[in-house]
C-alpha cells in the first residue's frame, strides 16, 4: 500500500521483504534520479574491516554475473545518463540519473550492480592498487589531511574517527571471502532503501524495483552502534613541505535528530556559513589573514561536531586561532543583532529551496529524511523551524557548545617554533 505525503507528490511503498521505495513525482522535468541506499557506512566496520564499505562500493562497478565493468559504463553512456556512488560514515549510495524514457534500463543496470556483484579475485587485486593511490592522493591534500587528523583525534579509537577509505594495511588485507561476507551482512532488505524523483509513476517504479529486489532474503536487524565519545585533543602535526598552516578547531555538537538542530544550523551560518559570516568578514575581509575560512557541521545519528577550518601562514596561525576563539566568546556573551539573524535565516531558506531544484537533490532528500527521521519533513515545517529560532536560542546553544575543556584543535604545516597549550584556548 502506498502512503501519500500531504505537501509534495511523495509516495511510499514497502515490499514484503522489507525494502522501502519512496518516490517524488516532478511532472515539469524530463529526468529521473534513482538511488539505492544502504543504511550502513564505514562506522559499522571493525578496525580490521576499516575501508571495506568503500572497497565494496568500488567493486560493485567492476562487473556482475552478466555485465563487465565496460558493459556497465557503455550502457549508461549510451543512455546519456550518469551512474555514481559514494560511501559515508553512516550510509552508502548508488545512484543514476537518466531521461524518463530510459528508467527501465537504468533500473536494470542499477539493480544488477547492487545485487549481483561478481567480486572476481583479479578485480579485487587491481582495485586494491586503485584505492591505495586514492589514499595517497588524499594524503597529499592538506585540507583533507587536517580534517582527517582532526576527526581521528576527536573520535579517537572509535569507528567514526577512522578514515572511510581505510588504511594501506587494511586495504591490502581484504580477501574475496572477507568482502563477500561483509556484503552479505549489510546488503539486506532491512538495510536497503530505494528513492526516486523526477518524471515518473510511483506504481511503475515499484513494479521495476519489486521485479528485481523482491527475491532478496531478509538478513535480520542491523545492530545499533554505541554512542561515540568525543575527545578534546590538541594535535600539532609537522609537515615541512607545506606552504600554508592548516587549522581545524572544533567542539561537540548535536546529532541530526536533536530538537535544537535548527538553532545549531543558524549558529553555524552566523559563525562561518557564508561570505557574510563573522569568520569570513573578520578573518579574511578585514584582516586578510586567510583565503579559506569557514565553519561546518558534521552531524550523525547520535553525535556531532561543529568545526572551523582556516588556511593561513605560520606567522598568522596563532592570531587566527585567537580570532576564532573571540568569535566563540562573542556568541556566548552577546545576542546576535536582529538584522544579522534575519540574514542568516534568509540565507538558510534560500539555500534549502535552491537545493531542491534538481531531481538528484530531491532523491537524496527523500532518503535522508527516511533514514534519520522515518518520515517526510515538509518544506513548510523546515521554514517554520528556522523562523522560530531567536537570538536568545543562538546564545544558549553557543554557551552549551563553546567550552574551553571541550575544544579540540589540529594544526598541520611547517610548524617550526609553533606551540599552543590548553590554557591558550580561552573562550
Amino acid at each position: 500500500m502506498s502512503t501519500p505525503s500531504p505537501e509534495r507528490d511523495i509516495l511510499t511503498t514497502a515490499l514484503p521483504n522489507g525494502i522501502k521505495i519512496i518516490t517524488e513525482t516532478m511532472t515539469h522535468v524530463r529526468s529521473v534520479s534513482v538511488g539505492a541506499w544502504v543504511g550502513t557506512g564505514s562506522r559499522r566496520e571493525t578496525p580490521e574491516q576499516n575501508g571495506v564499505s568503500h572497497f565494496i562500493e568500488h567493486m560493485l562497478f567492476k562487473g556482475t554475473a552478466t555485465r563487465s565493468a565496460e558493459d556497465i559504463a557503455r550502457q549508461v553512456d549510451s543512455l546519456g545518463g550518469n551512474l555514481d556512488a559514494f560511501t559515508g560514515k553512516e550510509m552508502v549510495c548508488y545512484n543514476t540519473k537518466v531521461l524518463d524514457q530510459h528508467l527501465p534500463v537504468a533500473m536494470d543496470i542499477l539493480s544488477d550492480l547492487v545485487l549481483n556483484p561478481a567480486f572476481r579475485e583479479e578485480d579485487i587485486e587491481k582495485e586494491k592498487g586503485v584505492i591505495l593511490e586514492e589514499i595517497k592522493m588524499d594524503a597529499d591534500n592538506p585540507d583533507y589531511l587536517v580534517h582527517e587528523t582532526f576527526t581521528s583525534n576527536f573520535w579517537k579509537d572509535q569507528p567514526l574517527g577512522r578514515p572511510i577509505l581505510g588504511t594501506p594495511k587494511t586495504v591490502k588485507s581484504f580477501t574475496r571471502e572477507s568482502i563477500d561476507s561483509y556484503y552479505r551482512e549489510v546488503y539486506t532488505p532491512e538495510n536497503l532503501l530505494v528513492t526516486a524523483a523526477g518524471n515518473l509513476s510511483h506504481e511503475r517504479l515499484v513494479a521495476l524495483v519489486a521485479e528485481r529486489f523482491q527475491t532478496v532474503k531478509p538478513g535480520g536487524p542491523i545492530p545499533a552502534q554505541p554512542k561515540p565519545r568525543t575527545h578534546a585533543r590538541i594535535a600539532l602535526k609537522n609537515k615541512k613541505d607545506l606552504e600554508q598552516v592548516h587549522v581545524c578547531l572544533g567542539v561537540p555538537s548535536y546529532p541530526i535528530p536533536h530538537q535544537d538542530r535548527f538553532i545549531c544550523y543558524v549558529l553555524n551560518t552566523v559563525l562561518g556559513g557564508g561570505m557574510s559570516s563573522r569568520l569570513f568578514q573578520n578573518i579574511r575581509e578585514r584582516q586578510g589573514l586567510a583565503y579559506a575560512v569557514f565553519s561546518e557541521l558534521n552531524p550523525y545519528t547520535d553525535t556531532g561536531c561543529l568545526a572551523v577550518y582556516a588556511g593561513t601562514s605560520l606567522e598568522s596561525a596563532r592570531k587566527v586561532v585567537d580570532c576564532v576563539l573571540k568569535e566563540f566568546t562573542e556568541l556566548k556573551q552577546e545576542l546576535v543583532p536582529a538584522e544579522e539573524l534575519r540574514r542568516a535565516k534568509d540565507h538558510m531558506k534560500g539555500s534549502l529551496m535552491l537545493s531542491l531544484e534538481s531531481t538528484s537533490s530531491r532523491m537524496s532528500n527523500l532518503a535522508r529524511q527516511q533514514m534519520y527521521f522515518g518520515r517526510f519533513v515538509t518544506l513548510d515545517e523546515l521554514v517554520e523551524a528556522i523562523e522560530k529560532v531567536t537570538a536568545e536560542d543562538v546564545q544558549r546553544v553557543a554557551q552549551d557548545f563553546f567550552k574551553q575543556e571541550d575544544l579540540a584543535l589540529t594544526v598541520l604545516g611547517n610548524l617550526e617554533g609553533f606551540t599552543i597549550e590548553r590554557e591558550d584556548l580561552v573562550c
